[in-house]
């Protein structure tokens, strides 16, 4: 798997696992082992590379020690302290972090509880650790533009001075970024005051605020649904409406029917099924131009096809039902196997298949 894919697959793990973790030492075998590992690309059992409960004195204070220590080159880059996954990520609970490291000469400090990770460097005052994280990644909730400045920090790409020298315009970017957030989440006071004076000619009394609160809420999460739908329709490059899951059909196909060609009425293409086929198309890059890959939408399944060809079917998303979603894919004879989705990454956790499809009719093209 690529980079992207094995972020997918441990956010995947993450959902999947996290409501059964409940200890320090739960999150560490189960999520931050294999973001070191996996994602980082560190072995995790080579000492010259991970140095679990790393010991470095400092001051007074002997023998305390540090989660996970990394090492590039055979210098320590890279401090991780672990918490708990129902244990806040906040400055006060990062003491340990912060003595080791002015102590070494690690200019990456990682505060985690398997589900967030917070990165610190120096940016304030030379070998002191920031009070506030220049990167965070949140795996509930990933931004995926912050995707190429964690490469940077992976064994085979691990450029120190690349994203220290981003760090900056990283941290107040991000700080931004959830301030917006925040903003469109919990319709705060003076987001009304400011949206209100924008468009109301009077005076902002009291009843006028509370009348314009939940008019900005609301107007608020339909700008963001505008704006993912937009993207979604630029992205596909196409003019159907993004709407609502439509109602089962009572069609029953059969597991080794060809993909349907288009329907002429009653088919709607949902938001899930738009974000499922771009995961397949991205997957399928890797093999062919993306314009080979082409969706077609029936009312029983969504079909993703090679060359707008009904003979190379690539895969169905079966996400009509209401209780369950399934992923159907395809082997040499064309015969359908249908997987459950929990949610739409665990499309990544097929990629191998889809890859091999998508190669299949490559060759007999070619």
């Amino acid at each position: 798997m690529d980079f992207n894919e094995r972020i997918a697959a441990l956010v995947t793990k993450v959902r999947n696992q996290r409501d059964l973790i409940q200890t320090e030492e739960g999150a560490k075998n189960a999520f931050i082992m294999p973001f070191i590992s996996s994602v980082l690309g560190y072995d995790v059992f080579d000492p010259h590379e991970v140095v679990p409960e790393f010991i470095a004195d400092v001051g007074l204070k002997k023998g305390e020690k540090i989660d996970y220590a990394i090492v590039n080159e055979g210098v320590v880059q890279i401090l991780i302290e672990c918490k708990r996954p129902q244990d806040p990520l906040t400055f006060e609970h990062a003491s340990q972090l912060f003595r080791y490291f002015a102590a070494t000469n690690a200019r990456i400090a990682v505060l985690t509880n398997g589900l967030e990770y917070r990165f610190f460097t120096d940016l304030d005052a030379p070998n002191r650790m920031d009070e506030k994280p220049f990167l965070v990644l949140d795996l509930d909730d990933l931004d995926e533009t912050l995707l190429p400045e964690l490469r940077k920090l992976t064994k085979e790409s691990f450029d120190l001075d690349s994203i220290i020298n981003a760090a900056e315009e990283l941290k107040y970017i991000g700080q931004i970024k959830r301030t917006l957030a925040a903003l469109f989440k919990e319709t705060e006071p003076e987001w009304v005051r400011f949206l209100t004076a924008r468009v109301y000619e009077g005076s902002i009394t009291q009843r006028v605020r509370e009348h314009f609160t939940p008019l900005v809420a609301k107007a608020s999460a339909q700008f963001l649904n505008d704006q993912v739908n937009s993207r979604l329709q630029t992205a596909l490059g196409s003019s159907f409406p993004a709407t609502a899951e439509p109602e089962m059909s009572g069609a029953v196909e059969n597991p080794g029917e060809e993909a349907p060609e288009p329907a002429e009425s009653g088919v709607e293409t949902t938001l899930e099924e738009i974000g499922g086929y771009q995961i397949i198309k991205a997957i399928a890059c890797s093999e062919v131009k993306p314009h080979r890959i082409v969706q077609r939408d029936a009312k029983s399944y969504c079909a993703i096809i090679m060359d707008d060809n009904n003979r190379k079917p690539i895969a169905r998303l079966h996400f009509n039902g209401k209780a369950k979603r399934y992923l159907g894919l395809f082997d040499a004879a064309k015969t359908e196997t249908r997987y459950p989705l929990d949610s739409l990454d665990d499309i990544y956790l097929h990629s191998d298949a889809i890859r091999e499809t998508v190669r299949r009719y490559a060759q007999l093209l070619d």
